[in-house]
């Protein structure tokens, strides 16, 4: 057994999975010092500001060390696994008990290596390591291949000589983990993402269509609308608890302070009939054209109000207070607001103006289906325009949302209840909600704030008017 060396440890260093993070959560780690990992293998899973997400590995090797037990918050650029890239086990592995709990957080490797030419991008968590997550120099037109991972990379023809394997096909661990449950082959996948990267459509267009089954297309995650009592809770002679505040609920409490204070937020409301589009939820849901997804309120109210934005484009901007500027955006990032254990987080649908209805269900079925693994990535959560946040699966009529930093409107949805309501000159029981309208007058004066509320209301009310309108 080879005995190893420190120039054949690598050290691979916490990475920013978002862009501009300074400090990472471990919360889980799935390797522990002995144990064998290849390249792309995840490794453990740490809690940003933003999101959770995956760390894999970036080359082959033993696991000599973890650096830091779970839990512990981590700087950017600090070393937290240490790799033998040599191929061999130790001769003896040290038990997890006796790893150090905390390591310098400026630990730097002992040895810098010249960067390899014509690497391959290293997808760490949602980004490219730019720090010390080096692969091995080449030196040759064929890569050297540790042996714990010889028989997996390279195969032998009939005269003994070695033959390199098809590279690896580049995705996200989400990615992965997607292609793996509806059984598609990710070398078998054409990538249309940036450098080669295999993207969720890319393998939702390779699945069968009853891939997009289980997606549900919901807001928030509470269980009933109803009010549910208060747990009783054993205090065990404990007047107070003091819970840290870290993670996604620190990045959220910050960023609703600066909005709250740095936008001069106004709020209108409008109570509608929704009944007649209640009837055509049911409808869809019997529509080939959406077999397979989720139909709900929540679909056609985003659809509604990307119509109203089309009609009043002014309101999809944001405020550029360095340069006194407005800029108005031609795309639609329309968010979604989430409860999920971690805390809220609003990821939002790319180019959302441009998708059909099915291809908006099959959004938003994605977006909250990710949202409840706690897998959004950070870039899900960046460049929104427009938010919209259900308050009403908890039972509540209505609310004064708060901007999402950077945005000119947020609009909150009710409960949905039965109502006696003016029909025809008829008092009869009808499917009523209220609508809240939240944006920046800055950027909204109350006219034009009056006149998306307004259309929201009116398509909800008549949803033809989605086709005539659209």
């Amino acid at each position: 057994m080879t005995t190893m060396t420190e120039a054949s440890v690598r050290e691979f260093k916490m990475p920013d999975v978002g862009e501009g993070l300074t400090e990472a959560e471990i919360l889980k780690w799935y390797v522990q010092p002995g144990d064998t990992v290849t390249d792309g293998q995840v490794v453990c899973e740490v809690e940003t500001a933003k999101a959770a997400v995956e760390l894999p590995i970036p080359y082959d090797g033993v696991v000599r060390a973890l650096h830091f037990p779970e839990g512990t918050t981590v700087d950017v650029g600090t070393s937290i696994i240490a790799v033998d890239v040599a191929g061999d086990a130790p001769a003896e592995v040290p038990a997890p008990a006796e790893q150090p709990k905390a390591v310098p957080k400026a630990e730097e490797p002992k040895a810098e290596e010249p960067k390899p030419e014509g690497r391959q991008p290293v997808l760490v968590g949602y980004g490219v390591a730019t720090t010390s997550t080096k692969r091995r120099p080449r030196k040759g037109p064929e890569v050297t291949v540790p042996a714990a991972a010889q028989a997996i990379q390279t195969e032998l023809n009939g005269h003994g000589a070695a033959v390199p394997a098809q590279p690896r096909p580049l995705a996200k661990p989400p990615v992965r983990k997607l292609a793996k449950d509806l059984g598609v082959d990710l070398a078998t996948i054409t990538p249309s993402g940036p450098d080669g990267v295999i993207t969720r459509e890319d393998v939702h267009a390779a699945a069968a269509p009853k891939a997009a089954e289980a997606a549900a297309p919901v807001v928030v995650e509470a269980p009933a609308a109803a009010p549910v009592p208060a747990p009783v809770v054993a205090y065990d002679g404990a007047r107070e608890t003091r819970i840290p505040v870290k993670g996604v609920r620190k990045a959220t409490a910050q960023a609703m302070i600066g909005s709250a204070f740095t936008a001069p937020h106004v709020t209108e409301f409008v109570t509608v009939d929704v009944t007649r589009t209640m009837k055509l939820v049911e409808e869809l849901k019997q529509d080939k054209e959406f077999q397979g997804l989720r139909v709900n309120p929540l679909l056609l109210i985003a659809k509604a109000l990307l119509v109203a934005i089309k009609r009043n484009p002014d309101i999809n901007a944001s405020w550029d207070e360095p340069n006194q500027e407005i800029v108005l955006k031609h795309y639609v990032n329309l968010g979604i607001a989430a409860a999920t254990p971690r805390g809220l987080i609003v990821p939002n649908i790319k180019d959302a103006h441009a998708k059909t209805l099915p291809q908006l269900a099959e959004s938003l079925g994605e977006l909250v289906a990710t949202a409840r693994e706690g897998k959004t990535s950070p870039a899900a959560m960046q460049g929104g325009t427009v938010t919209i946040t259900n308050v009403g699966v908890f039972g509540v009529d209505t609310g004064t949302p708060i901007l999402n930093p950077g945005e000119s409107a947020i609009l909150a949805v009710g409960a949905i209840k039965l109502q006696p309501w003016v029909h025809k000159g008829k008092v009869k029981p009808r499917q009523v909600t209220t609508l809240a309208l939240s944006f920046d007058h800055r950027l909204v004066d109350g006219e034009l704030g009056s006149k998306v509320l307004a259309d929201v209301a009116a398509i909800l009310e008549q949803p033809k008017r989605l086709i005539t309108w659209a």
